[in-house]
């Protein structure tokens, strides 16, 4: 399985230790994504980001529209072909391993984030936090 962060949030009156934590996690700019493996590690510093960021579990279905979408190659010019890489992540391979780069750009969404804005939980009809598999349907309206 596979978590899916997603950056909401700008940096203005960010404590260091978050900002550190996001840019480690590739998640430099609003409306940007990074894959990353379910273990301790990721979820505690998904734990630490969890006030300026949405994540969730992407299904394999999702990865392959974005791989094929939005990846961006480590050396320019690389073709990437979307089935094959998602057969390596799930296999345990990283995307720096496969010549892709860990950060997508995305679009914001169509039709805006949820109702309460970006500076409330999901659970309460905000943007933040974790979506479990509703994150897939946030991604297909951030491409």
């Amino acid at each position: 399985m596979m978590y899916a962060v997603i950056r909401i949030r700008g940096t203005v009156n960010i404590s260091p230790k978050i900002e550190t934590a996001l840019t480690i996690m590739n998640l430099r700019r609003i409306n940007n994504l990074s894959i990353w493996p379910e273990n301790d590690h990721t979820k505690k510093m998904i734990k630490v980001v969890k006030d300026y960021t949405t994540f969730g579990i992407i299904n394999d279905s999702v990865l392959e529209e974005l791989i094929k979408l939005k990846a961006k190659p480590i050396i320019g010019g690389q073709k990437i072909d979307s089935k094959k890489i998602v057969e390596e992540i799930k296999k345990g391979k990283k995307l720096k391993d496969l010549g892709i780069k860990n950060c997508f750009n995305l679009s914001p969404p169509k039709k805006g984030f949820e109702r309460k804005g970006i500076k409330v939980a999901y659970k309460i009809g905000g943007a933040l936090g974790d979506r479990k598999e509703e994150i897939n349907s946030l991604i297909m309206r951030m491409l």
